[in-house]
């Protein structure tokens, strides 16, 4: 058994959210986009697939730096054909990515974990069966009854608790946005929200702009006062000294790195250096599930939790193998967004939300994504 082709397929399908010029989600009209799958086939007919974006696994990517590598092995080499694959990085020139390379890593793990029949969350470490979800919202915007104004999160907060959640994520106002970003209304915001849900329930802000030290600085010591559980990337992730600095005088734990590059080394050093006091990962983050579950054990090591970035089932994964992350982020959601429809090219939800704020790992073999393959196969509109 050996792998016997790695291939794009490109199809078109539906969609209700869009991308603003700052590069931030919000709620659409309903309307055509195109999405693709990465399939790793073996010699037996086993497929393994993972949603990509195709302009991260271009033609020129997969025949210069994954094909070479996969095309005859084994895949249940996993360890060292990602080794592999990330050695030949350094050659790319940045045009195969941490996020490509993750993806290959991830159709992977859903590969084997179809041979071997089981969840790829149990060929992980089988930890838990289900895992507290909190919620994740999507940026701040302009619209009317959207998340234009702080009683606008404290509405929408309320509305998550009804629905289950017990933690909530707050993603504040950023650039398209006018005025945006101002401390002064992250703070309007987190207080609303708090004010709104009461003490009981877990808040965290993902600022998430450009502050400078001491703006990052204010704004966490306002979070400090509002009892918010963390305080993630309110500054540029490349200087880990000013991270190291924030987190050396705030008591709200300071988590990351999100974007950072460097996969799970660059964690290793950000948990070394004090800048963070929970670590920050995720399969698309650090180059696949084969990395982040270096980086939660690293954080086990220095015994700080290790929070998992991303929805998704191969983050599931991670989760369901370990017990390091206390939440799964489900999002990202929004009053006028059906985050629970199920797009055309799907046929059920991976993450399902229980009425008492858990998700319910897959059971079956693989990461446990539903494709509806009948509608891929009949929307492709190109292939590699």
């Amino acid at each position: 058994m050996s792998i016997e082709r790695v291939e794009v397929v490109v199809f078109t399908t539906t969609a209700w959210t869009a991308v603003d010029s700052g590069g931030h989600r919000h709620p659409s009209a309903e309307h055509e986009v195109r999405e693709a799958v990465l399939e790793i086939t073996d010699s037996d007919g086993v497929v393994g697939r993972v949603g990509v974006h195709p302009d991260q696994l271009r033609p020129a990517v997969l025949e210069s730096y994954v094909r070479p590598v996969l095309v005859g092995a084994d895949p249940w080499d996993r360890e060292r054909l990602w080794r592999l694959m990330a050695r030949r990085q350094r050659g790319s020139h940045g045009r195969f990515t941490d996020r490509a390379l993750g993806s290959v890593d991830t159709a992977l793990w859903d590969l084997v974990g179809k041979r071997a029949e089981l969840p790829v969350w149990k060929l992980l470490g089988g930890a838990r069966s289900s895992v507290p979800a909190y919620a994740s919202t999507m940026c701040g915007d302009s619209t009317p009854g959207g998340l234009s104004t702080p009683a606008d999160y404290a509405s929408f907060a309320k509305e998550l608790v009804d629905r289950g959640y017990r933690a909530i994520k707050l993603h504040t106002w950023m650039p398209p946005v006018p005025g945006a970003p101002s401390v002064q209304a992250d703070i309007e915001a987190c207080a609303a929200v708090r004010d709104a849900v009461g003490p009981g329930v877990a808040l965290m802000l993902d600022a998430n702009h450009w502050y400078s030290r001491t703006e990052a600085l204010e704004l966490g010591k306002a979070l400090e006062e509002l009892d918010f559980y963390w305080f993630e990337e309110p500054m540029e992730e490349a200087s880990m000294s000013s991270y190291r600095w924030l987190a050396d005088q705030l008591l709200i734990p300071v988590i990351g790195p999100e974007v950072a590059w460097g996969k799970h080394m660059s964690r290793a050093e950000w948990v070394g250096s004090g800048a963070c006091d929970i670590l920050r990962a995720g399969p698309t983050d650090v180059g696949g599930i084969t990395p982040t579950i270096k980086a939660v054990h690293l954080a086990e090591a220095f015994n700080v939790d290790c929070e998992i970035h991303g929805d998704g089932s191969a983050s599931l994964a991670v989760l369901g193998g370990t017990d390091a992350g206390r939440w799964y982020e489900r999002g990202l959601l929004h009053p006028h967004h059906d985050f629970d429809r199920v797009p055309p090219h799907r046929l059920a939800a991976v993450d399902p939300l229980d009425n008492a704020g858990n998700v319910t790992l897959p059971t079956s073999p693989g990461l446990g994504d539903a494709w509806d393959v009948e509608h891929i196969r009949s929307h492709t509109v190109e292939r590699w």
